[in-house]
């Protein structure tokens, strides 16, 4: 593929992230998503075959750029769950439609959607209990599941824009 052809999809990603994180799955169209990138809809179909090829590809770049920034992760073992919880936190506010695409994820019962959400939910978790295991937190399992609800829980409340799930504040 040309690096024309790389750039065209990457808009095309982009383009689909935001509009599934604002319309949802099910209400997003192609055309919706060509409209937002400037381009045919047919065009669309040249990068990816389907909506929901294209819904796979965007909870891929999620779920990768989570763990991506899990090990960038530089902490002290007695630091590290805040630290990763601080990093996700940082991700959330600099890539909120890829927070939203995983929530959204959620709801979609297509099997090919689900194994995604599966697969993704389990490298995270897989790799946040090595970590755990590697720093010597005690009880890693039991800290890799809290850590792991507090991430979805934090997910949830940004995505409904209600802050007092997660840190007690009330909106005002």
């Amino acid at each position: 593929m040309s690096t024309k052809g790389v750039n065209r999809k990457e808009e095309i990603l982009e383009a689909g992230l935001e509009v599934f994180a604002d319309k949802g799955y099910y209400s997003t169209t192609t055309a919706l998503i060509a409209d937002k990138a400037g381009i045919s809809q047919p065009y669309v179909f040249r990068f990816f075959k389907t909506k929901e090829e294209l819904f796979i590809a965007a909870l891929n770049r999620a779920f990768d750029r989570i763990l991506q920034t899990f090990k960038n992760v530089e902490a002290r073992p007695e630091e590290l769950v805040t630290k990763m919880i601080e990093a996700y936190e940082d991700l959330s506010v600099s890539n909120p439609n890829e927070i939203a695409v995983q929530v959204i994820g959620i709801s979609v019962r297509e099997e090919a959607v689900k194994n995604t959400v599966k697969k993704g939910l389990s490298n995270i978790r897989n790799y946040s209990l090595e970590r755990f295991k590697a720093a010597g937190i005690e009880n890693a399992e039991r800290e890799v599941t809290t850590f792991q609800a507090r991430g979805m829980l934090c997910n949830i409340a940004y995505f409904l824009d209600l802050p007092e799930l997660i840190d007690g504040s009330q909106n005002q």
